[in-house]
């Protein structure tokens, strides 16, 4: 993919519509749907969508497309209902022969995507909404529409404001991005397309949606949708991007895909009931026994490469339990990890003497349950402080949780507690009562 370009192919719709596409690389097929900025050619000229595409087709069949009216596929049209753009998907998978696919469905063609799983339940083994929306929010109609409507008159300004607005480019990329928009559609193909995209709902699809969903939100973005989508799907899991950047955001989602799409869980960010960007979290801190003894024992050198080593084990064991490893700033040679669930925390924690083993570095494990406050990529409040005293108390190998944790895990863990009594935590006024986490 790095050394080459895709080839571009053409489909004909049964509509009589002429389709672009292509797909690169090999293993299980992954079809995009994107809408309303596409251009597959184009696209490629910006740096983060080249390097995802390129990361993608290494480890799948990464397959782009054109809807009708917009980027190589034909120019024409002047329907833009989902019945309408559904033959374009359609066509691309029957040209394909791929007998089962992992559909993404990307800004506005979330629904599209959902409705083409709806439809064709046989042939869609996995779906990821991008974000999950099953209509387009009157909050973002309210935002887009106006632009759209000065495209007529300034369409350089319309389209630099859009992508500005819809995918958070910073200044320096807005530019190329807002020019790709600008080939991949004129501004009456664009106009149309809104008026008919504030018309679609497909909720009443969603009972007939077979495959296990990944919802990807963008923490900037409404929540209440996505949210609502995935109350109301079994197999849904939800990825919240808080990325500083756009690239990032992006690296992040797409690493997340691509190990949904292999069946695996999602290591680059926080999958499945992420935690929210503030209130109240469950808080897991791990730390290294005697780090200062020990460093002076082995020598720095060796102790940074043990406790290197064990920093990854134990973020892979906070993402395999459902959390998100903290990456600002700790507090001395320890790991953070933060959660919705309580028993999500506790997964964690008990996992994190397995992952020690064989670095010959032990643990202190404590887990409390408060409310937080995010800046960034950090986490900050009383409650982390807490669950950093908690984890000093504990003793090499013992997993201890506060009060609060032990009685919101109480019949959710598969665990039982040992009650240790109260303890005087350093720079905790109250006793704080803890107890031990016995594996049952």
């Amino acid at each position: 993919m790095s050394a080459v370009e895709p080839e571009i192919q053409y489909v004909r719709t049964h509509d009589g519509f002429n389709i672009a596409y292509y797909a690169a690389g090999q293993g299980p097929a992954v079809v995009l749907a994107s809408l309303p900025n596409s251009h597959i050619q184009l696209e490629l000229t910006m740096p983060d969508v080249r390097r995802v595409t390129e990361m993608a087709s290494q480890i799948v069949t990464y397959v782009r497309y054109d809807h009708r009216g917009f980027g190589l596929s034909d120019r024409n049209a002047t329907d833009f209902s989902i019945d309408a753009l559904l033959p374009d998907l359609e066509a691309v998978v029957e040209r394909l022969s791929i007998p089962s696919i992992s559909l993404i469905g990307f800004g506005f063609a979330s629904p599209v995507a959902v409705a083409y799983a709806a439809r064709h339940p046989d042939r869609v083994s996995r779906l990821v909404l991008w974000p999950g929306w099953v209509r387009v929010p009157q909050s973002v109609i309210d935002r887009v529409e106006p632009l759209v409507a000065l495209g007529a008159a300034d369409w350089e300004f319309a389209t630099e404001s859009l992508v500005r607005y819809s995918q958070g480019w910073n200044d320096e990329m807005s530019g190329p991005a807002a020019a790709v928009f600008r080939d991949a559609v004129t501004p009456e193909t664009c106009a149309a397309f809104v008026q008919a995209a504030k018309r679609w709902d497909v909720t009443d699809l969603l009972r007939d949606i077979d495959a296990p969903v990944l919802l990807v939100h963008e923490q900037r973005d409404p929540y209440e949708m996505p949210k609502s989508v995935a109350a109301a799907l079994p197999h849904a899991r939800m990825v919240i991007l808080d990325g500083a950047t756009r690239p990032e955001r992006m690296m992040k989602a797409s690493a997340a895909t691509i190990s949904f799409v292999l069946g695996q869980d999602a290591p680059a960010a926080a999958a499945e009931a992420a935690p929210r960007p503030e209130g109240t979290t469950a808080i897991l801190f791990a730390d290294i026994v005697s780090s200062t003894a020990l460093t002076e024992e082995i020598g720095d050198l060796a102790f940074r490469v043990r406790a290197r080593e064990l920093d990854q084990r134990l973020r892979a064991a906070i993402r395999e339990a459902g959390g998100t490893p903290v990456e600002g700033k700790l507090l001395g040679d320890g790991v953070m990890g933060v959660f919705s669930f309580a028993r999500q925390a506790i997964d964690a924690a008990l996992r994190c003497e397995p992952a020690a083993k064989g670095t010959g570095l032990q643990l202190h494990v404590g887990v409390h349950a408060g409310d937080v406050i995010r800046d960034e990529d950090n986490v900050f409040g009383g409650a982390v402080n807490m669950a950093a005293r908690i984890a000093d108390a504990s003793r090499p190998g013992q997993v201890l949780v506060s009060d609060v944790v032990r009685a919101l895990a109480r019949t959710s863990a598969a665990v039982a507690f040992d009650d240790c009594g109260e303890y005087r935590l350093k720079g905790i006024a109250e006793p704080q009562r803890l107890y031990a986490v016995l594996s049952r």
